[in-house]
């Protein structure tokens, strides 16, 4: 009778091992398959900056970002939505908007949708900033960019505020988005401080005929990105009685921020 139960007793044990290495191997199976499924797939981040613009503060009703295919196909993705002061993202700061995981191809837009909520402060005064419709419902930025499966990919949203909002006249504003994508892997930067201080001034890098153009910070510092590489030639414009200065033939390669360090006037 013991023999018995002793046997009866190892059988339900061996049953039971048998099923936890089931159910085992089926949870490493499904693991598997999903690591496998995530390595199917891009894996994508979207930033947004701003170069330095003569106001208190931009605000702009960030609601979705979506790509598109060239098939036409849409992702949205996990957006952080909320009102973001794009003078606080400047000189080389930037914050993510939004990531997602998205098929392997190409892509030819990212949607940028706002909301209404957009307003400008200027010498401590907030003035709403009207938006067109189109703008809310989705401002469409080429990228025309081919990902690749498991490759992390950034997209940098160089919101320059000071084409964006434009004075109507009668202490009205409108939001007239500029904004310009950067693929930081492809790109390089300019940067560098004048001296004296000053904000505001303009810093234009030019090559082959292609210009590009930012403004100095409250300390005097300035960032021109999303470069591609090449050689340029850099002028720095102060406020009269100041005259220009001109750097000639500066290198831009892939992701180096090539440092001017201080331009005197």
């Amino acid at each position: 009778m013991k023999t018995t139960q002793m046997k009866t007793g190892a059988n339900l044990i061996f049953r039971k091992i048998l099923f936890a290495s089931f159910i085992g191997l089926l949870f490493m199976q499904f693991t598997s398959c999903d690591s496998e499924k995530d390595n199917e797939k891009a894996h994508l981040k979207v930033r947004i900056t701003d170069a330095p613009a003569n106001y208190d503060a931009v605000m702009v009703d960030v609601k979705g970002v979506e790509i598109i295919g060239n098939g036409g196909t849409i992702v949205m993705l996990n957006a952080n939505a909320g009102i973001y002061n794009l003078l606080d993202y400047s000189n080389g700061l930037d914050t993510l908007i939004a990531s997602g995981d998205l098929e392997a191809g190409s892509v030819s837009q990212i949607r940028l949708i706002l909301g209404p909520n957009n307003s400008v402060v200027v010498d401590g005064v907030v003035y709403p900033l009207s938006t067109p419709s189109a703008e809310q419902s989705g401002l469409k930025l080429q990228i025309n960019q081919t990902f690749e499966a498991g490759v992390e990919y950034i997209i940098l949203l160089d919101f320059d505020a000071t084409q964006s909002v434009v004075s109507t006249g009668n202490g009205a504003f409108k939001l007239k988005p500029v904004i310009r994508t950067i693929n930081s892997a492809i790109t390089g930067s300019i940067k560098g401080r004048i001296s004296p201080i000053g904000e505001n001034v303009v810093v234009t890098a030019t090559s082959n005929g292609v210009s590009y153009s930012s403004v100095t910070n409250a300390n005097g510092a300035f960032l021109i990105s999303g470069l591609p590489s090449g050689t340029y030639n850099i002028t720095v414009t102060p406020a009269l009685p100041l005259l220009p200065v001109t750097i000639a033939a500066k290198t831009v390669v892939v992701g180096v921020s090539t440092d001017l360090g201080i331009v005197v006037f």
